[in-house]
């Protein structure tokens, strides 16, 4: 019998943390083997081992990297698992208008962020069976183009429609997608997204916490919700990026910047 995993990226910090934390407390509590742990920060992965109630597999990958993802992709293959859960929280932004931060960290967005994202699920899917699911996490960012934030709201909109199309194509072998649109967290994200400028409007908007956040992510996927959002400001971008055009919410946010 093919042992029962999860799979969490960007496990060592902020949502992709607390839903590891989480695991047990939700539909999957004795369900698990293991939880394959993964992240770039191996001093927060050992830290986050030793408070999981569940055996886990600690896999120190930097996911921007192709070696990485043939790391994992041979790490499925040997073991032949049955993955219940896959969480893809891996990823960074950049307060920054387009050209003004290095090209490699451009770059880096892109693949963390978009290529990981899709290189991980297309890896991990052969291993997965009907009652499966996959969290995938975006970003209110993802409903509209924001100038001064433009590539990271790019990708993030690449993760929500990757999310929503993938959902529709496994729904006939019973395998579940919830993509998770957050507003602003209380993570580490800001610390790096703010290295090269701020974004004003994001330093006066409340804050859910990554405990919730994940929370929510565990239980809309259980409930089998295709998208996600907690609180006020994630709601209400939800619901402006349906009812207004692009055109006026990438305006409006330019003047606010």
């Amino acid at each position: 019998m093919s042992e029962r995993i999860a799979i969490v990226t960007g496990s060592a910090s902020g949502i992709g943390r607390e839903l590891a934390k989480q695991l047990e407390s939700g539909r999957l509590k004795g369900q698990l083997d293991e939880v394959w742990i993964v992240d770039k920060n191996r001093a927060g992965l050992e830290s986050l081992q030793a408070e999981l109630p569940i055996q886990a597999r600690l896999l120190e990958m930097d996911l921007s990297e192709r070696s990485s993802i043939q790391q994992l992709t041979e790490l499925l293959r040997e073991r032949q698992p049955d993955v219940r859960l896959l969480a893809n929280c891996a990823g960074y932004g950049k307060f920054a208008r387009i050209g003004e931060v290095p090209a490699e960290q451009e770059l880096g967005m892109i693949r963390l962020n978009c290529e990981a994202l899709t290189a991980v699920t297309t890896a991990t899917l052969p291993y997965m069976q009907a009652g499966g699911r996959i969290i995938n996490i975006a970003s209110s960012a993802a409903h509209f183009p924001i100038p001064g934030f433009g590539i990271y709201s790019a990708t993030k909109s690449y993760v929500l429609y990757f999310s929503r199309i993938l959902g529709k194509e496994l729904k006939s072998r019973g395998i579940g997608v919830t993509v998770l649109c957050p507003g602003p967290v209380d993570t580490g994200f800001f610390e790096v997204a703010e290295s090269h400028g701020g974004f004003n409007i994001m330093q006066k908007l409340p804050r859910t916490t990554p405990q919730d956040e994940a929370k929510h992510a565990l239980r809309s996927s259980e409930q089998g919700k295709a998208v996600a959002t907690l609180g006020a400001v994630a709601t209400v971008a939800r619901l402006c990026g349906r009812l207004f055009p692009q055109a006026l919410m990438m305006n409006a946010f330019w003047k606010l910047k």
